[in-house]
């Protein structure tokens, strides 16, 4: 080997050994300081460093031995330095993983099992934008909050979004892509946009289509949002390139 080819390699694996220091110093855990914020960091849990944008944290609650991944956002309100009362507003349970670069942003109530694995990249807000107003812009409208709750061992694939009013059963599938509002419940699989049921697992026959005699769980058209109205999915993936629809709440991100 050349002596050049010796020094980059030298020089790569000093890089790489103080990148692992590095994200070994920055990973928060219950005994960093940065841990310490948090109404509850359970006793193994840690946020993975590069962490995202945390904040909120008196109000946040994560269970034992649960991983944040790296880049993982988690907020509760609309911003640092805000009173939000008594209560916590996003508990997350105990042997959790998040995946990279996925958000959780609470403003009321997002609850998250035990034993629940995400993909990267997934999205789970409790509130949306509205557009009552068609002369307002949609932006300075007050939002409208609705809980959200995710049942524990639920698996939710790549780039889900899991919307306001969602309330997701136990053991239950999410598929990689799909845009969640509504109820349904435990061992569903729940896919597409707007997200339905597309199996449900039934003793002694496993797990079947409704079609085929696994329970159909109400579709968003059918769970209603604040005052009535009903979601409209679609726009949250479409994003603001995309007119919304003619009524209803519009997720943003």
């Amino acid at each position: 080997m050349s002596l050049r080819g010796v020094v980059r390699r030298a020089v790569g694996s000093l890089i790489h050994r103080l990148w692992a220091a590095v994200r070994a110093a920055g990973t928060v855990s219950p005994a960093s300081p940065a841990g310490y914020r948090f109404r509850r960091l359970g006793e193994g849990a840690c946020l993975s460093f590069p962490v995202g944008a945390v904040f909120g944290e008196a109000w946040i609650e994560i269970g034992d031995h649960t991983l944040i991944g790296e880049r993982v956002s988690i907020s509760a309100g609309m911003g640092p330095g805000v009173d939000l009362g008594p209560n916590s507003i996003v508990r997350i349970g105990g042997s959790c993983s998040i995946g990279r670069g996925s958000h959780i942003v609470g403003h009321q109530s997002i609850d998250i099992g035990d034993h629940v694995f995400t993909g990267p990249y997934v999205y789970i807000t409790d509130q949306n934008h509205v557009y009552d107003d068609p002369e307002m812009p949609i932006g300075r409208q007050w939002p409208r909050n609705n809980p959200v709750s995710i049942g524990s061992g639920s698996w939710l694939g790549t780039g889900a979004i899991i919307l306001p009013g969602t309330r997701i059963g136990r053991q239950c599938v999410v598929a990689g892509g799909a845009v969640v509002r509504g109820e349904f419940p435990d061992h569903s699989v729940i896919a597409g946009i707007p997200a339905k049921v597309v199996r449900h697992y039934v003793p002694g026959e496993g797990w079947l289509p409704p079609h085929l005699g696994g329970a159909e769980a109400p579709g968003p058209e059918t769970s209603g949002g604040p005052e009535g109205e009903t979601a409209e999915p679609t726009g949250a993936l479409a994003g603001p390139a995309v007119p919304p629809p003619p009524a209803g709440p519009v997720h943003t991100a």
